[in-house]
């Protein structure tokens, strides 16, 4: 068993190749999904079959340039630019609500020429830049105090404040939950954990019976099909999708709910499209990706606290809770596990904001593992140059 882990580990290699498999496949999965689900819609409304197959490219090579830019920053650097991260985040999330553009009821997005910022994909990486280097300032009033441990959730507080203002339930639903696992891997007290999570639920269930709609997306939920052709018609048209594709999946770009049947099939709901093309096994091989890469995160984190680089560490675990989280919650979406939330799938649905941000916490991920592969190698110098000592 030994000799099969060192087999496949990356230890001696100079970059984590797993992590850029996961990532890589994962883009390059994304792309072709895309481009087989939007060839109608895109047609229908621009005459281009390819025209967000375009788009998606020039947006896969802006990411790949975004983690290569970010592979060159220090961690350090990030370190120090915690609060001024913070603040922006702050900005753009104010800043949606008042230049933003609505779609299909939310304001969520702010125009700049030919492209849509998506402010929420933006703040998620400054937040938990800012987490990181407050536990890494204040870890032991963190883990002693109510305070401690309240402040950096007061902040995360107040920035979903805002998404729930646009709204954006599930970017809310993710960064408090990125923010309260770093906590809670850095040792705050657990009861504390629990306190808090009964009154964040308790304050879930009244925001969700405050609104009819958000009454009626529940009741959908629950039993879409009793009201198919209206509020449980996306989730409907989603679950079809993954009966027709079986075991092996209609074949590639043979989909039936991508042709005007299955909203935002491109989107939100490309997940149950590669189900339906490719099956359930092309479904647990996308979600293999999404687990290799979950891994390679908390791998390269533990590796970066093991040597005492704890900013680092905690920035990688919070950037596989958010990779794990949002990826969860989309599949559950479209496998009607969980209520209908607007939540992209990290480095496969479409989306220009996410998709780049994604690579940019990538590459940030590729420079904390050069940062510990370059201390391993100098640690291993030092060894052998050293003399030995003969008692």
């Amino acid at each position: 068993m030994q000799a099969l882990s060192e087999r496949f580990s990356t230890r001696h290699h100079p970059i984590d190749g797993w992590l850029v498999l996961a990532a890589l496949g994962l883009m390059i999965l994304g792309w072709v999904m895309v481009t087989s689900s939007s060839t109608e819609i895109a047609n229908s409304q621009t005459g281009n079959p390819w025209y967000y197959s375009i788009r998606h490219g020039v947006f896969l090579i802006v990411a790949l340039v975004a983690a290569a830019l970010t592979m060159r920053v220090p961690s350090a650097w990030w370190r120090a630019q915690g609060p001024t991260l913070l603040l922006l985040a702050a900005i753009l999330l104010a800043a949606v609500l008042i230049l933003g553009r609505e779609v299909n009821g939310a304001r969520r997005w702010i125009h700049l020429g030919p492209i849509n910022l998506q402010a929420s994909e933006i703040a998620k990486f400054c937040l938990i830049v800012y987490v990181a280097g407050y536990t890494e300032r204040h870890l032991t009033r963190l883990r002693r105090s109510w305070w401690g441990f309240m402040a950096p959730l007061a902040i995360t507080f107040a920035l979903c404040v805002l998404l729930i203002l646009e709204p954006d339930y599930g970017a809310t639903v993710v960064m408090l939950a990125t923010t309260m696992g770093v906590l809670l891997l850095a040792g705050a007290s657990l009861w504390r954990f629990i306190l808090l999570s009964g009154a964040v639920v308790a304050l879930g269930g009244m925001v969700a019976i405050a609104e009819p709609y958000r009454l009626q997306r529940i009741a959908s939920f629950m039993d879409p099909w009793a009201n198919q052709y209206g509020s449980g018609y996306q989730l409907t048209q989603a679950l079809i999708a993954f009966g027709r594709g079986g075991w092996e999946g209609m074949g590639l770009g043979n989909s039936v709910q991508k042709l005007f049947y299955l909203p935002e099939a491109h989107t939100d709901f490309v997940f149950s499209v590669l189900a339906e093309e490719l099956g359930l096994f092309g479904a647990l091989g996308a979600v293999a990706l999404f687990t290799l890469l979950v891994y390679r995160c908390f791998r390269i984190g533990r590796n970066a606290e093991v040597s005492g680089h704890m900013f680092a560490a905690w920035v990688c675990y919070g950037i596989g809770i958010i990779f794990a989280s949002q990826s969860f919650i989309n599949v559950a979406v479209n496998a009607g596990l969980l209520p209908t939330k607007g939540l992209t799938l990290p480095l496969l649905s479409y989306g220009g904001s996410s998709l780049i941000v994604s690579g940019a916490m990538v590459g940030v991920l590729m420079r904390v593992d050069g940062e510990n592969r370059g201390r391993l190698r100098a640690a291993r110098k030092r060894s052998r140059s050293s003399p030995e000592v003969n008692e």
